[in-house]
Formats: C-alpha cells, sequence, structure tokens
C-alpha cells in the first residue's frame, strides 16, 4: 500500500501510522495548494465501541522545504485533545446531528501552530473533529456533519476527521510472491488472468487537510509563474511524533508522555518505504529527516523490485534483466526531482542531494477530471499537474511507480535503453472503488458508516498454481 503499514514497529502503532500524502493546487482556486496527510489505516468502519480518532498523544507535522535544503521552512503542527462526556459505555446516546451535540460523548478538538522561520504562532485552536460514520441512526447525515467540520480562518481552510481511503491496490496479490492478476499466467507461479481486487475498499483513514495560498508556502512570499524558476517548486512531507518517555498514571487512566518529541513515522512520495526501503532499514526510515536520506539512495539505484520482476515474470522483461546501470531516472524522479531539460515544460528539481519529497512545481497550472490534457496518469501520461509533480488524489500512483520501476523511465535519462514491451502495460488491475471523492476541499470521499457496511467474505482454501483446490490434507 502506499505506506499502510510499511514498517514492522509503526504497525503496532497505527494511530501515528502516516498512510497518503497528497499536495496539488485546488483548481477551483488556483492560488491555493491543498496539503494532505492521512494517518490510522485499514479502519473497519463497524469498529466500535470504540472508534478511531486522532491521537492526542502524537504531534501530528506537515512540513514544507522551500529552499532547496530539504529542511523545513514551515512546519503546520496539529495537536487534539479529546473530551470524554457523562457515564456510558456508548460512543453516542442519541443521534448525532451537529459537530456540538449532547449526544457524542467523545468529542475531538484540535489546535494547528504554523511554524515559520523559527517563529511560532497558533493559527487556530479548538477546532471541532466531525464523529465517525457510525451508522444510519447515529450519524444519518455525515455530509452535513463533515461540512460542519470543515473550518475558513484567514484565508485558509482546514479538517481533520475520518473519511474514505481513496487509495487503491491489490495487497492480497502483490504481497502473494509479487504477483499481478491480470498477468497472473505469465508468473513464475501461474494462475489464471483476473481483474485486480482493491484490497483497501470499503475502509477509512483519519484525514488532516489544510488549504492555504501559493504565497505562504514559497520562500518569497511570491505566487511563481515560471516553471523553470527554483522558488517554484516546494517540497513536501508529513511526520507524527510521540513523547521519548510514556508513563502509565492510574489515577487519569492514561499514559503521560515525558520529554522531547521523537518521530515515528515519516511519508513523502507513495510506496517509497513500503517497496524501496528494506526491511531491517524501514523503522529507522520512519525516524530521520528527508535531508538524511543519503544512505537510502542505493535502494532507489538498485531497487529490489527491479530486480524481482525478470525472475517472477520470465521472458517477459528481458531489457530491464540486462540493464545494469544505476537507475538516474528513479532517483530524479524519487530523490532530487526532474530538472529542465529532461521533460519539455517541466522540472521539480530541488538539488543534487537525495531527499524523499513529494515536489511540487506551484507555476503549473491544475487539471481537473474533464479538462483537456487531463490525466491521472500524470506526468508519463502528458499531464504535467499530476505525479509526481506532487499527488493528487485520483492520480494512478501504484501503476505509475510499477511502470516506472519497470523501466519505461529509463529512456528519460538513457535514451539507448529500450523498455520492455510489458512495462507500459503494467498495473494491478484496480480502480478506486471506494467512495466517490468531492469535488471540493477536503477532496477525500465521505467515509463508510458501521451500520451500512458489509464485512467481506474469506476462505482458508489453498489454491494450486495450476488452478486446482489443494486436498484434504492441505487444507
Amino acid at each position: 500500500m502506499s505506506s499502510h503499514r510499511e514498517a514492522p514497529e509503526i504497525s503496532k502503532d497505527p494511530v501515528a501510522d502516516g498512510t497518503d500524502v497528497y499536495a496539488f493546487r485546488n483548481p477551483n482556486r488556483p492560488d491555493n495548494v491543498v496539503l494532505i496527510a492521512n494517518f490510522l489505516p485499514l479502519q473497519q468502519p463497524n469498529g466500535g465501541p470504540n472508534f478511531y480518532e486522532f491521537g492526542d498523544d502524537v504531534l501530528y507535522k506537515i512540513k514544507v522545504s522551500n529552499r532547496n535544503d530539504h529542511e523545513a521552512a514551515i512546519t503546520y503542527e496539529f495537536k487534539f485533545t479529546t473530551e470524554v462526556k457523562g457515564e456510558s459505555f456508548l460512543y453516542n446516546t442519541g443521534p448525532i446531528e451537529s459537530v456540538d451535540s449532547p449526544n457524542w460523548n467523545r468529542p475531538q478538538f484540535y489546535t494547528v501552530t504554523q511554524v515559520k522561520d523559527g517563529r511560532r504562532r497558533v493559527i487556530a485552536d479548538r477546532l471541532p473533529t466531525p464523529p465517525v460514520n457510525v451508522g444510519t441512526r447515529s450519524t444519518g447525515d455525515y455530509a452535513a456533519l463533515a461540512q460542519q467540520a470543515t473550518h475558513v480562518r484567514r484565508g485558509r481552510r482546514f479538517f481533520a476527521g475520518q473519511r474514505a481511503d481513496a487509495f487503491h491496490v491489490d495487497l492480497g496479490s502483490i504481497f502473494d510472491l509479487g504477483a499481478l492478476r491480470p498477468f497472473n499466467e505469465n508468473h513464475l507461479l501461474p494462475l489464471a488472468n483476473m481483474d485486480g481486487i482493491n484490497s483497501v475498499q470499503s475502509y477509512n483513514v483519519h484525514s488532516i487537510a489544510l488549504e492555504v495560498p501559493i504565497s505562504e508556502l514559497t520562500r518569497d512570499g511570491s505566487t511563481p509563474t515560471r516553471v523553470n524558476a527554483r522558488k517554484s517548486v516546494i517540497g513536501v512531507w508529513a511526520t507524527a511524533s510521540r513523547r521519548r518517555g510514556r508513563t502509565w498514571n492510574p489515577s487519569r487512566g492514561a499514559y503521560d508522555g515525558t520529554g522531547p518529541w521523537v518521530q515515528v513515522s515519516r511519508l513523502a512520495n507513495p510506496l517509497f518505504n513500503e517497496v524501496i526501503v528494506p526491511m531491517g532499514e524501514k523503522d529507522r526510515w520512519n525516524a530521520v529527516a528527508p535531508a538524511q536520506d543519503a544512505p537510502f539512495r542505493k535502494y532507489v539505484q538498485k531497487p529490489e523490485l527491479a530486480g524481482l520482476l525478470p525472475v517472477l515474470y520470465p521472458d517477459v522483461f528481458p531489457n530491464l534483466a540486462a540493464y545494469d546501470k544505476p537507475r538516474a531516472d528513479l532517483d530524479a524522479i524519487l530523490m532530487t526531482g526532474i530538472p529542465s531539460g529532461v521533460v519539455p515544460g517541466f522540472q521539480n528539481y530541488t538539488g543534487p542531494n537525495p531527499a524523499d519529497l513529494l515536489r511540487l512545481n506551484v507555476a503549473i497550472p491544475p487539471l481537473q477530471p474533464g479538462d483537456e490534457g487531463y490525466s491521472n496518469f500524470g506526468v508519463v501520461g502528458g499531464d504535467l499537474s499530476g505525479f509526481p509533480n506532487g499527488r493528487r488524489i485520483d492520480d494512478e500512483v501504484v501503476a505509475i511507480e510499477l511502470r516506472a520501476v519497470a523501466g519505461v523511465t529509463i529512456p528519460l535519462v538513457d535514451p539507448t535503453y529500450e523498455p520492455d514491451g510489458a512495462a507500459g502495460a503494467l498495473t494491478d488491475g484496480t480502480e478506486n472503488t471506494n467512495a466517490d471523492l468531492l469535488d471540493d476541499f477536503p477532496f477525500l470521499g465521505l467515509p463508510g458508516g458501521g451500520y451500512q457496511t458489509v464485512p467481506g467474505t474469506t476462505t482458508a482454501e489453498p489454491t494450486n498454481p495450476g488452478g486446482g483446490q489443494g486436498s484434504a490434507a492441505q487444507r
């Protein structure tokens, strides 16, 4: 997944586990940038009575670099406070018709602090989140509740709360020995070809969404219009931190944190820690800043997945198997940004030092579905306003990155290379079958409700590579 349970330690701490980061110009207000960071992966909507919520003991941050040094010039800190009302075991004791409903026994509020040029200032205080989508009786008009929790303060928009996960991927197949269901017949252990299955369908996440003017994010306070200007590019990432020490306070029935905040999770480019960083390095990667990414560069320049594809799909990727040069294309896409002259009319370069950042060129006009030239394959589809120029919510990042790893982007830096025919067709076969995206802020779809959710089916019966069911002894 983009970054759902991507490292051993953070998978044990879902409230601090970042799942996706998005950064794009708002096509409805093109002088503004939307920044979104999602946390708490794979939420079952029916997970009561203790439904999902942000952690009061976690400090969530969205960071922006604008000086090509990969350091945070601007940080937005989000700190949550939960209030417990009444003596009921229930999340709510009646319909929740507003965010200040007396029937909601566990409302949550947050404060947003901006840190810029070393100065801290609170830019929004005690903003209410919406409740989770409990179900038809409890949160019947969820769209209205979410709208009440969308706040405007001095030209900025804020939202923090539960949303439908918009990421889609076939986890069940990909992590079953690197299989892609549409190409099952070509796998080392073949099965019949079939459509991909979206493993994230019906799951929710908790989102922190922020919309601010472009001029608030650039180094000189301008709204750049020159694509080739270095000041037009910003780098974005999100982190979650916990106190260094934690002790149980029996009088409060809760943990008390002590000591400095320590980063336990971070995220920028989708799938970076998931499929690029090896297992033994994943937790260390989560703990360091992008400016410290030099030790991880070797995994980008020679990714394990690029070596596995020719093994898992024999005779399908002969050119990729023979290519032994460092992957300068992936290095540019993920670690430095793409310099001017590689893709006509585009650059998001932030300097030669490696850092995993979601790089957005704010001088490139935004496109949305229905616009001429729009493609949810982003830059590789000819749409310069999409991934890896930032990341829009509907960008097909799994297919884009599969094809890049398989070699379709190598000719950008090495014209002598000819990609294998299959490289440009790779996909996991899934579509976003979660809730429909919204047309405006906060863009992510409404979360699935607990009452409305129908759990899926499961079977433990193995399937043989030839397609038959396993024997009784195997079962």
